[in-house]
């Protein structure tokens, strides 16, 4: 048997409270950084409080654990790349830097040789044209951006102006706005040399936020499969360690990549109970470099998000549905629109199972 090891978590969410649990049910020990010392993860792991670009707690973190992992991107990278031993950060912080600039991360996906929607960078107010909303686009912020934060759709001289506001108070890609019939997303997980691959996943979002998503997605084989080439080519590209989603839209015939996430992510939640592994325990194992499983999903599935405004309708459902799986997060405040939890059923019938 594989000995335990000592696993840092950069970020103590959601996400690296299902990684905590999943490396403590491997065996391992979690300690995990994050400014809020009652965050999520607390419940499960110890936790150094402490900001994200603290270099002396990130290299407390480092002098403590055997191997470092991250849950979202907005990182330090620099301060990482300060403290960390060789070997120690699986995923690397190029991964991290990739993800963390929407213009690096579509020069990379290019690179690649996967399909993306035309755009171009925007640097200020002077490179948007007059005519940019006669064909609708989306200008959305190099950095920072997320859940629809630091982006304006362009449809009309009121929004143009509001994009020209935004252009000149940072760097921007603007991108066409693809006529999709559905977003989808791929999660891949890596050990530095060996792939895995979830099933594709058919995803619904409301205010862009994530609200429901439905496994495996309505679409044709030949559709699913070019999907799961495309993820395929993007992780071995990066020679990924620790899992990875690759956000998509379908267009026809075509699957354009949209973006991606450098870790776990809200689409792969149902694969806690709906497949064999979870997205956590691939990563988990991946950053670990162990071997990975070939991943079955048990039976088709919905996953709900579970946001502030939706706790109480989220515990009257599964009280109703007793065969719902309930996962709340441990946040103290339930915000409006926060993520709070989610709720995964199987189910044939997708269009059957009401989003909160």
């Amino acid at each position: 048997m594989s000995s335990t090891k000592t696993i840092g978590i950069i970020g103590g969410g959601q996400l690296g409270q299902m990684m905590a649990i999943s490396a403590i049910y491997m065996g391992h020990k979690v300690i995990t950084l994050d400014p809020a010392a009652d965050c999520p993860a607390s419940r499960v792991s110890e936790v150094i409080a402490a900001p994200y670009d603290d270099v002396e707690a990130l290299r407390q973190l480092a002098d403590r654990c055997d191997v470092l992992t991250y849950e979202f991107e907005n990182v330090d990278a620099d301060g990482l790349d300060a403290v960390i031993k060789e070997g120690q950060l699986p995923q690397g912080t190029r991964l991290l830097r990739i993800s963390q600039n929407r213009v690096t991360e579509k020069e990379f996906l290019t690179s690649t040789g996967v399909a993306l929607a035309p755009y171009r960078v925007i640097r200020s107010s002077s490179d948007l044209d007059n005519d940019d909303f006669e064909t609708k686009r989306v200008l959305k912020t190099a950095t920072g951006g997320y859940d629809g934060h630091g982006q304006v759709v362009i449809k009309d001289e009121a929004s143009l102006v509001t994009a020209r506001d935004l252009a000149d108070t940072a760097l921007c890609v603007l991108e066409d706005f693809v006529p999709f019939s559905m977003e989808i997303s791929v999660i891949v997980s890596g050990n530095g040399q060996d792939i895995t691959v979830f099933p594709v996943q058919e995803n619904i979002h409301r205010h862009n936020i994530l609200s429901k998503t439905i496994v495996p997605a309505r679409i044709s084989q030949s559709l699913a499969d070019k999907a799961v080439q495309m993820a395929k080519k993007i992780a071995t590209d990066l020679q990924l360690s620790g899992t990875l989603c690759i956000e998509m839209f379908v267009a026809g015939e075509e699957i354009l990549v949209n973006e991606i996430a450098p870790r776990p992510h809200n689409s792969g939640h149902y694969s806690i109970e709906a497949c064999d592994f979870s997205q956590f325990d691939t990563h988990i194992l991946g950053v670990l470099g162990h071997p990975l499983p070939e991943i079955s999903l048990h039976a088709p599935a919905v996953m709900l998000n579970v946001l502030g405004q939706h706790m109480g309708a989220a515990r009257t459902y599964v009280q109703q549905h007793p065969k719902a799986h309930l996962h709340l997060y441990g946040k103290e405040e339930a915000k409006h629109n926060r993520k709070m939890g989610h709720v995964t059923v199987f189910s044939d019938e997708p269009d059957e199972v009401q989003e909160f």
